[in-house]
């Protein structure tokens, strides 16, 4: 009994203790999350203060947490970004701050991992950004340091993805901690007082610099050869991409005879060719027949027509030394005469390019597309990425066979394709008698799109995109339905303005939010790809020669987010499918969504995406009959009167 009675008089002991217990242990993680918020409000009082105009920062009140404790990552203070309650990021740019960064503040921040502070009045020596070891960006253009940078000033800041330190007035030379952070991949330094040579940086490793404007000199290391001459504009460099490395020559009387003879003969070449263009202007126009076909012709130097519409073959011969450089050795041989005095079919028409069908000589079928806004590079930069696109050989990817270069216009040809645009089949207007691809031809084809998307990162390193004009226009199809990339890797050659308003990659949330392209650009665009080969659906934009607009992309993306789950979301045309494959069309509809994530670090890497996209099965094989009957529609319908919209 007595053992009896102790069991129930201690029993609501144990238990008041338990509840005890747990109310301190509650109270003490709340009073740890309330000084861990109230050290970071205290760190950034501290910081505002310490800055010149830091007043101005009128949302900085201790009364008031930084950030709300929510899954909106609400920062409540302003320029300030916030993730799990905890202050990640600082952007207080264009707010006329001035006096110096105080990094051992900033240190205390144990979620800070971006600070940005461009165009203010910061100045005197360069931070110690050491001690930020979790820093991922430091952007500091357009103030006043003037210090020179100690070699290790970047050293242990392995997280470190973007350093923008354009115009300011830093001295001496790049610190060599530089080359070893393994995650920098844009590195900033035009406008500065910087000096000596450039380090070398490990190949592919920089997918954006700049360091024109400095008094460097000395050769550009191989490993940063591959950018634009203009992001080494300003200084005392040579070697690729700027001119050769010239030892030093002879007397300074020498110099100037040969500087009074070269320039005397660049005044009569130059007399010489403007001469020459007015009598022939290059330019290739496009001539239309009586008979609806057209000719690309150009007015000087080859054929004419006459009224009659036929060519004058008899009349002004092509100039043959206006050749077309050839990409692929075991391609038969032609000229650009042989192009443009054939009769040619209008593939498409709009404002990046227009693309004809023609026949040559022997009955073989070219496609040329000819592009008037590709005027980025000079002669020598585009025969230089043409013959890097030359190197690219897989089985999901349409070769260029041959080019043609002047200044004004562009011609790129490839072989013709039957089976027309990945565009054309998803978006046609389908007849009783056809049928859209079914779901074993459309796995088929996202998964030669990826393998191919793939190969271009593996080959392309140093682009940011690796394509970057990615969507079902520019997907042709083979007799067997094996997609073939075109139109990839143009950005750096096309015009930047043309570029930003109709190539896909500046569709993307990162451009439209933060101006800039990045790595994973093209794996949103291959994201949309996947929506529009699942859904059937499309922005209009991504479908016409426009700029489009952010919203119109969201909803489309929202939209099939809130359906993921439900087969009404799925293309009505498509067939091939039952309930035993459901799951699989479900699940690459999730990737396609995985890969449209508004944040571009976020999204998954090209390897990854490929990956998911494998272990996607049929479950049905593929429907022969299906394939069969659908070639031999396609067979009998005409490809000249496909939409302009999407061919281009």
């Amino acid at each position: 009994m007595g053992a009896h009675l102790y069991v129930h008089v201690r029993a609501p002991v144990l238990s008041s203790c338990s509840m005890s217990g747990r109310f301190l242990v509650l109270l003490l993680i709340v009073s740890i999350i309330h000084l861990v918020k109230g050290s970071d409000s205290q760190t950034l009082i501290k910081f505002k203060e310490s800055l010149i105009n830091g007043d101005k920062l009128t949302t900085w009140i201790p009364t008031k947490s930084p950030c709300d404790n929510n899954k909106n990552n609400t920062a409540n203070w302003e320029g300030l970004l916030c993730t799990n309650g905890s202050v990640s990021g600082i952007k207080l740019d264009n707010k006329a701050l001035g006096g110096n960064i105080d990094t051992d503040m900033l240190s205390e921040l144990s979620s800070l991992v971006s600070i940005s502070f461009n165009n203010n009045n910061l100045k005197g020596a360069f931070p110690d950004f050491g001690m930020l070891d979790g820093i991922r960006e430091i952007l500091l253009s357009n103030n006043k340091f003037s210090s020179e940078i100690p070699a290790n000033a970047f050293k242990g800041l392995k997280w470190l993805e973007k350093i923008d330190l354009a115009n300011n007035n830093l001295i001496g030379q790049i610190p060599a901690s530089l080359t070893t952070l393994p995650k920098l991949k844009e590195l900033m330094l035009q406008g500065n007082e910087f000096e000596g040579g450039i380090p070398n940086f490990a190949p592919g490793r920089l997918t954006v610099a700049n360091f024109a404007n400095n008094h460097f000199r000395g050769e550009i290391p191989e490993g940063l050869q591959h950018f634009p001459a203009s992001q080494f504009s300003g200084t005392e460099l040579c070697g690729p991409p700027l001119g050769e490395c010239k030892k030093k020559t002879t007397s300074t009387v020498m110099i100037i005879i040969i500087a009074w003879v070269v320039a005397t003969a660049v005044a009569a070449m130059i007399f010489a060719v403007a001469i020459l263009c007015r009598r022939n202007h290059q330019e290739i126009p496009v001539k239309i027949l009586n008979n609806g076909s057209v000719v690309l012709a150009s007015s000087g130097y080859f054929s004419r027509q006459d009224k009659g519409g036929t060519s004058d073959h008899n009349g002004n011969k092509a100039d043959l030394s206006l050749n077309l450089t050839f990409l692929v050795d075991d391609e038969e041989r032609f000229d650009l005469a042989d192009l443009l005095k054939a009769s040619a079919s209008v593939l498409g028409s709009g404002m990046f390019g227009s693309s004809y069908k023609t026949a040559i000589a022997g009955g073989k079928v070219m496609v040329v597309k000819r592009f008037k806004q590709m005027n980025n590079v000079g002669k020598e930069e585009f025969y230089e990425h043409m013959k890097r696109l030359s190197r690219l050989t897989h089985p999901n990817i349409q070769p260029i066979v041959a080019f043609y270069y002047n200044k004004d216009e562009k011609l790129l040809v490839s072989n013709y394709v039957d089976n027309i645009s990945l565009a054309f089949h998803l978006h046609r207007n389908q007849s009783d008698e056809t049928q859209s691809p079914n779901w074993p031809t459309r796995l088929k084809i996202v998964k030669g799109v990826a393998r191919g998307l793939q190969h271009l990162y593996v080959k392309l390193p140093s682009l940011i995109v690796p394509h970057g004009h990615l969507k079902s226009s520019n997907v042709l199809l083979t007799k067997n339905y094996e997609p073939l990339l075109t139109d990839y890797a143009l950005v750096p050659v096309t015009n930047p303005e043309h570029a930003r308003d109709l190539m896909m990659a500046y569709k993307s949330p990162e451009y439209n939010q933060l101006g800039r392209i990045s790595k994973r650009t093209d794996i949103w665009c291959l994201g949309i790809l996947i929506l529009e080969i699942m859904t059937g659906k499309i922005p209009v934009y991504t479908l016409h020669q426009s700029k489009g607009n952010d919203t119109e992309i969201t909803d489309f993306i929202n939209s099939v987010a809130e359906q993921e789950s439900d087969i009404d979301m799925f293309d009505k045309a498509m067939t091939g499918f039952d309930k035993s494959n459901e799951g699989e069309m479900i699940k690459l509809l999730k990737i396609g969504l995985s890969c449209c994530e508004k944040d571009s670090k976020k999204r998954m890497d090209i390897k990854q995406v490929l990956e998911r996209i494998e272990e996607v099965k049929e479950k049905d094989g593929p429907d022969e009959d299906f394939q069969s009957a659908y070639s031999s529609e396609l067979d009998k319908q005409s490809v000249t009167g496909l939409s302009d919209d999407l061919n281009n």
